[in-house]
């Protein structure tokens, strides 16, 4: 596979110079540039992509062969070759296909039966069948990282309004704040622990899971009897004392990043009910289903992608901001670095050679309006152009603040207007004579009021961010990964460069602890180690 990167990169180089706003001219581009598929709307008008442009971009996505690794993919064949695995999580999703062969073995009996004690177990816990030493479960801790906590914590968030469950809370980080903030006010016997962890011997999950024991055993006598587990790992699960009726595994043909959608998001589904959990998960077999029979050029997951590379290994612009205007979408962007950058940031094609252009973008955002006064100011005016993700729901859940979310999207739809047209000097200058400035004073203002505008972006438009419509998102972001990746020759579904600053860590802590030496260390390492000693013995 060789695809033209060169004939990309010139094309998008002489685009720079093109207004965008001059490509409405005698156009319905409005319309042309943008695709509607189930309920959701994806606009690329607001680019310096022209219809040329685009067709240069379908033809590499067809020269790439994406569809027939797609197929590959939905089909159960191990794509993931550098781990000899299948890339399944859509059978997590699968509520109502049909079989999902990998080994010739169909995989989605068990997927089902697995969902339906999920649902079960949840039920029993939102209903108080499942009690704990105190009485019903008035919390919940997730503990796991990566994967294992991205993505549950952040659905979390998004869906709150569906709660109706206990309280759920998220642990992740090694540092021992975290685990210690979260369980402070909770009351040990009122609570269920949910490791997440697909080995269970994450070090950070491990290490933060032993901590939440010790902390149950001192109201609870058999604190294990509050825990769940997500794992495969049954020999270790059952050590730490799980019953195997609380222990949830899945495959290893479901990657961490890619996992919510099964055992993973039981957080999830216990804060929000069985049945809308089967809501969040027919969502992305919606999009699924639209992904596998879409024409490319109609195609959300394939335009989201291709708009993706056109900025980034096209016009050489290395971040993208992703600017949910949906508070309850604030842990969006952080998912989707992971999902990304952990996917396509790679320097290598599956065939062992050097990736043939940039891999990934930098991905980083915040929720509107929040951003609008912190880093906005370089997105407009900055010298740097960053490309914008706008999302936006068209109606809130709080009819009663209706004022609020008005004032919401008209910000939102202001901040794309306003990178794509700018401010010119002498409207400006109109402005700060106006204002009373004459002379160079008037010159001087006007210079630091002047957006230089023809600055990109796209937007979503969803109706209003329900399980459902949280699932098409989530799986449309998984999918436009994949594009992108299968268009580099990247294998998205491994994470080798995780791996090597793991292996240091663990070689490290006896350093730490003052129980071996740092014989071998570079010298800023062992510079660093001594710092840190000094420090905590004079503390």
């Amino acid at each position: 596979m060789t695809l033209d990167w060169q004939t990309l990169s010139a094309r998008a180089a002489a685009a720079k110079s093109r207004r965008i706003l001059d490509l409405f001219d005698g156009t319905d581009r409005a319309r042309d540039f943008s695709v509607e598929a189930g309920g959701l709307l994806f606009d690329y008008s607001k680019t310096h992509m022209t219809p040329d442009d685009r067709d240069l971009l379908l033809g590499m996505y067809r020269a790439a062969g994406v569809e027939a690794r797609r197929e590959a993919m939905f089909e159960g064949r191990k794509i993931n070759d550098t781990e000899d695995r299948a890339v399944l999580h859509t059978a997590l999703r699968n509520l109502d296909g049909g079989p999902v062969l990998v080994d010739g073995q169909d995989v989605m009996p068990g997927v089902l039966a697995t969902l339906d004690r999920m649902g079960r177990f949840a039920e029993d816990v939102r209903a108080g069948r499942f009690r704990g030493r105190g009485g019903a479960i008035t919390d919940v801790v997730n503990i796991g990282i990566g994967g294992s906590d991205l993505g549950p914590a952040m659905a979390t968030l998004a869906l709150a309004p569906y709660h109706d469950g206990p309280r759920c809370h998220f642990v992740s980080n090694i540092d021992g704040a975290h685990v210690a903030d979260i369980l402070r006010p909770l009351d040990p016997a009122r609570t269920l622990v949910i490791v997440a962890s697909k080995t269970f011997t994450t070090i950070e999950t491990m290490t933060n899971a032993a901590t939440a024991k010790a902390w149950m055993s001192e109201a609870v006598a058999r604190p294990a009897d509050q825990f769940a587990a997500l794992s495969t790992a049954a020999e270790r699960t059952e050590a730490f004392g799980i019953h195997p009726d609380r222990v949830f595994g899945f495959e290893d043909w479901v990657g961490g990043r890619y996992s919510m959608w099964g055992p993973i998001g039981l957080s999830l589904m216990i804060a929000i009910g069985r049945d809308a959990f089967h809501a969040f998960l027919r969502g992305g077999q919606e999009m699924d289903r639209h992904f596998r029979a879409a024409a490319p050029r109609d195609s959300l997951p394939v335009m989201l992608a291709l708009s993706g590379l056109w900025h980034n290994q096209g016009m050489g612009l290395p971040t993208r901001a992703v600017l949910p205007y949906e508070q309850r979408l604030a842990r969006l962007p952080a998912y989707l670095q992971q999902l990304e950058m952990e996917s396509n940031g790679k320097q290598t094609t599956m065939e062992g050679g050097q990736v043939p252009a940039a891999s990934v973008p930098v991905v980083w955002g915040e929720p509107g309006t929040n951003g609008q006064h912190a880093f906005y100011q370089m997105i407009h005016q900055g010298t740097q152009v960053v490309p914008c993700e706008f999302l936006l729901g068209a109606e809130g859940h709080e009819p009663e603040l209706a004022h609020h979310h008005q004032l919401l999207v008209a910000n939102c739809l202001a901040q794309s207007q306003a990178l794509m047209t700018g401010r010119s000097l002498a409207q400006a200058e109109a402005l700060m004579a106006k204002a009373g400035f004459t002379g160079d004073d008037l010159r001087r203002q006007a210079a630091h009021r002047v957006f230089p505008g023809n600055r990109p972006s796209v937007t979503l438009v969803y109706p209003k961010l329900t399980p459902f419509v949280l699932g098409q998102i989530i799986a449309l972001y998984e999918h436009r990964t994949f594009v992108e990746g299968a268009m580099l020759g990247i294998n998205s579904f491994d994470q080798w460069g995780v791996e090597l600053g793991k292996e240091l860590a663990k070689s490290l802590e006896p350093v730490v602890a003052g129980e071996a030496p740092g014989e071998g260390l570079d010298p800023s390492t062992q510079a660093l180690v001594a710092t840190v000693h000094r420090f905590a013995d004079a503390g």
